[in-house]
């Protein structure tokens, strides 16, 4: 029979050390969109902008002329739940307000 070698011995077997690399894949990005309505005021826009989304206040009057000229603006592009979140809040707020602002979410590809 033969005998076990001892923990710490060497055994002459050659094992490669593997090298584990970790790569992190950037989770996929949503934009969310504001929608133009005749009835939500440009205002409101702009606060929403600012107060949810975190914009200065010269950007968020610029994406705001922008949804109003072209019909929709794109007001942020992040990873599915926090454009979801942000999304919900705004419409919530506007719903609040007595506006019909329409929100979207969709993915950047």
């Amino acid at each position: 029979m033969a005998e076990r070698p001892r923990p710490g011995s060497d055994t002459g077997v050659v094992v490669p050390k593997t090298k584990t690399e970790r790569k992190t894949k950037r989770p996929p990005r949503y934009r969310v969109l504001f929608h133009n309505d005749d009835y939500t005021t440009q205002e409101f826009v702009t606060e929403v902008l600012i107060s949810v989304f975190s914009h200065d206040t010269e950007t968020a009057h610029r994406i705001m002329l922008h949804v109003h000229m072209h019909g929709v603006g794109v007001a942020g592009i992040y990873p599915w739940e926090i454009a979801e979140t942000k999304a919900q809040k705004t419409m919530s707020l506007a719903r609040e307000a007595g506006f019909p602002l329409l929100v979207t979410v969709e993915p950047v590809e």
